[in-house]
């Protein structure tokens, strides 16, 4: 993929996000975003579009421990596309431009659904009062049910 259609995908990646993309350079295939409050970093791409190649750094010493989780993601088994390292990047960010974790929204909606139980008093005692009732009906003891059935 040449750097001008990666740049295409990555405009059309900033139209769903808080960040713009603020310059390209085409002889270093890098591109640079920014977000309020001074949320920035650049993309270095590969020559071939995708790969595991890309590299994600920013000049800022505020972003920068953020990225580890994109970098990791990055140098991780398997080829990478410029979306995915770059919804890695926005993961990465949410919490420097103040938007929720994106793993504690989707908790909230399945916590949403979930009903809590009081659990029943004799609940624990149940499987124990049918093992000795099954043990008193066939004439056995635990001890002997241990030996045969334990390793």
């Amino acid at each position: 993929m040449d750097f001008q259609q990666l740049a295409d995908a990555a405009e059309q990646w900033c139209s769903n996000t808080p960040f713009e993309l603020i310059a390209t350079e085409d002889t270093e295939r890098r591109m640079d975003f920014y977000a309020d409050p001074g949320v920035s970093f650049y993309v270095l791409c590969p020559d071939n579009g995708c790969g595991d190649s890309f590299h994600v750094w920013s000049e800022s010493e505020d972003c920068l421990p953020f990225l580890q989780l994109a970098q990791d993601y990055i140098s991780s088994c398997g080829k990478k596309t410029l979306h995915e390292v770059l919804e890695k990047v926005f993961k990465s960010f949410r919490p420097l431009l103040g938007l929720p974790d994106a793993d504690d929204d989707a908790f909230e909606e399945y916590s949403a659904d979930v009903e809590e139980e009081e659990p029943e008093a004799d609940h624990p005692q149940m499987g124990v009062t049918l093992l000795r009732k099954t043990m008193a009906e066939r004439k056995c003891s635990l001890h002997f049910l241990c030996i045969l059935k334990c390793p």
